[in-house]
């Protein structure tokens, strides 16, 4: 069995990929424009990264964020203040709701980390009422949108393959548009949504990198000899200075039918 990507630190996620969950973010929650005192759901939510972006963006009623990582959902309980958000361990799979219990359900970066993509589709739109809107947005992986895309470069190069979610295809704008459709859900758009972000220098991009778990899991595998070229060659693909890392997600919303 192949080894799984584990998400099991709130705090280095938020530096890793929170920072990037609000780049990113932000465009797509205005991009939906939900209405104001609207019921939404957070599925795959994390540390809460994208639940406090809703709360702050969205003025919601309510907001309820749904994750398999209990140290996750530990971290998102600690920073969250609003009152307005509650955060429930359990799989996207089966979502412990009723049927039409939100206006909006969303998966922020999770898309391709669910292991039936097409099942936990089905789920969101169960749980959103008629009219509801329903949304995702995720790495394009395939495309090299990645914001650490240099660094799976660099350890391909030095014969280790970062780890992957299970289902990076299905970050593809033309997945995601058949899997909204096959789902039942009608006005189906997609789109791009590009972030980038500044770091300091080098070692401070490095450091941020490699506690992605994808990358920092592989790791280990490497002998220093192999650390060192791997470092030297996302090095040298940049000069010196500031880090501008670069990412591009992939999009898409559509509305339970009425």
């Amino acid at each position: 069995m192949a080894e799984a990507i584990q998400f099991q630190d709130g705090e280095t996620y938020e530096s890793m990929m929170g920072v990037w969950s609000a780049l990113v973010g932000a465009p797509f929650l205005d991009w939906l424009d939900v209405p104001a005192g609207a019921n939404w759901v957070d599925i795959g939510c994390g540390n809460g990264a994208s639940t406090e972006l809703i709360v702050e963006r969205a003025q919601p009623a309510l907001v309820e964020g749904i994750d398999p990582s209990e140290a996750q959902l530990a971290y998102a309980r600690k920073r969250h203040q609003a009152g307005v958000a509650k955060f429930t361990l359990g799989s996207a799979l089966e979502l412990p709701y009723p049927d039409g219990a939100f206006d909006a359900a969303i998966m922020a970066l999770v898309i391709f980390f669910v292991p039936e993509p097409a099942r936990g589709t089905v789920e969101m739109r169960r749980v959103v009422r008629g009219g509801g809107v329903v949304a995702a947005y995720a790495w394009d992986l395939e495309g090299g949108g990645f914001p650490y895309e240099d660094v799976h470069v660099a350890l391909s190069e030095a014969g280790v393959e970062a780890l992957l979610p299970p289902h990076p295809e299905v970050a593809r704008l033309d997945a995601l548009d058949r899997l909204w459709t096959d789902a039942g859900l009608v006005d189906v758009e997609t789109r791009e949504i590009t972030a980038s972000r500044t770091f300091p220098s080098f070692d401070a991009y490095w450091s941020t990198a490699t506690s992605a778990p994808g990358i920092g899991q592989v790791l280990p595998k490497l002998s220093a000899d192999q650390l060192e070229q791997v470092r030297n060659t996302v090095r040298a693909s940049r000069g010196s200075g500031e880090w501008m890392a670069r990412g591009r997600v992939h999009a898409v919303r559509g509305r339970v039918p009425n």
